[in-house]
């Protein structure tokens, strides 16, 4: 494809997504199945998964990461115009109609391509595009064998569809064939989801500082995804499931911004700052909140006798955490960074110590040396030089 024709069709596949999602919330809204906070959701996943997809495609245009997001934004624009033509012929009408029958049969299984696809090759793929070595193409292989058989296989599930219980598959085949391509298709994927992290893995354990840094944001991105989904699907009894639910897609959109920062190299570096913090506030956030719970729980039992609600057990609790926010911050902070961050651990301390002797420290060449083996500890240049003006020297320095 010629340098001209990229961002055409990179701009193309992202239209052609957008006005895909436009035209199904208009079905929907029509056939009375719109939901206005699900909808304004996947208009929002559409356009960051278009836009990070134009974005790489348009600067690395050999990169397959940036076509996949635009090619899945795309198979998620034709899946949600599927459900909503199969939703707008149910509304009023005793029979759907063979289109919108395979409407609804392909609205059921569109998620496999829109997921399976940026999930297995993602990691594979990652940051450059290429894989790993040429050992990892039957896993590539694999990979799409299997989703494909298990698209297909899933397609021709017999029974009423998943999504419409009302309508029959249309496209059913009930033999042996298919029941053996849907084990195998499974543990096809099954297998190339293991192994992509694996290729991810031994990319990061090879490579060098700038392609780690790379990597970083992916994995926190990965890191942070499976606490959501793990989180909400424990708390749907504790939340309701609206809120897991737009927690857990609000975190799966910090995959294709992560990416196409780790690709574009925006704000590379500051992956270290944003782990750090991370960590720091996660485990804050927990403490507080298991401190709060506790105290809670405790003044109770104590004020009860005392009191007839929890309003002053609730109060004091609030405070007590207020007054404990700053000082558990920077006990976590240090714990942390004393863990995982030891570099800047140590350089902190380093420069501790040299102000302590600088207020000492009174010959000015042993206070040079020190100097220079500080920078040496602390920010690891290729050299250091130290320029010193001669004390009998009374010129002024010019401009």
């Amino acid at each position: 494809m010629s340098a001209r024709a990229v961002p055409v069709m990179a701009w193309l596949l992202a239209g052609a997504a957008v006005a895909l999602t436009a035209t199904s919330a208009g079905l929907a809204a029509a056939a009375g199945t719109l939901d206005v906070g699900w909808g304004s959701l996947g208009i929002v996943m559409v356009l960051v998964f278009c836009t990070v997809g134009v974005m790489i495609a348009t600067r690395h245009r050999r990169n397959p990461i940036g076509w996949i997001f635009c090619a899945s934004a795309v198979a998620n624009g034709l899946g949600g115009l599927a459900s909503g033509y199969a939703d707008y012929r149910q509304v009023g009408s005793s029979s759907a109609g063979s289109l919108a029958e395979a409407a609804a049969s392909y609205a059921t299984v569109s998620w496999i391509p829109v997921v399976l696809v940026p999930v297995a090759y993602l990691p594979l793929l990652f940051p450059d595009g290429r894989l790993p070595s040429r050992r990892w193409r039957p896993v590539a292989w694999s990979a799409a064998l299997g989703i494909t058989a298990a698209f297909l296989t899933s397609a021709t599930q017999p029974g009423a569809l998943e999504d419409y219980p009302g309508l029959a598959n249309p496209y059913a085949i009930d033999n042996v064939v298919r029941t053996t391509g849907e084990g195998l298709s499974a543990l096809v994927v099954l297998c190339a989801l293991v192994a992509s992290p694996l290729a991810l893995i031994l990319r990061f354990r090879r490579a060098g500082y700038e392609q780690r840094q790379q990597i970083k944001w992916l994995v926190w991105a990965g890191a942070l995804a499976a606490a959501a989904i793990a989180i909400g699907t424990a708390g749907y009894d504790l939340l309701t499931p609206a809120v897991a639910n737009v927690a857990i897609m609000l975190s799966v959109l910090g995959l294709p911004v992560a990416t196409g920062i780790g690709i574009l190299r925006h704000r590379l570096y500051d992956i270290d700052v944003v782990i750090n913090r991370t960590i720091v506030y996660g485990v804050l956030t927990v403490t507080l909140a298991a401190g709060y719970l506790g105290s809670v729980l405790v003044l109770q039992l104590v004020l009860r006798p005392v009191t007839h609600g929890s309003g002053p057990a609730v109060a004091v609790s609030t405070l007590a955490v207020a007054g404990l926010f700053r000082p558990v911050r920077s006990r976590i902070q240090a714990v942390v960074d004393r863990r995982f961050f030891r570099r800047r651990y140590d350089a902190v301390r380093t420069l501790e110590e040299f102000g302590v002797r600088l207020r000492e420290q009174l010959d000015l060449d042993a206070l040079g040396v020190d100097l220079r083996d500080v920078v040496n500890d602390t920010m690891q240049p290729a050299h250091v030089t130290l320029w010193l003006r001669d004390r009998n020297d009374s010129r002024t320095p010019g401009p």
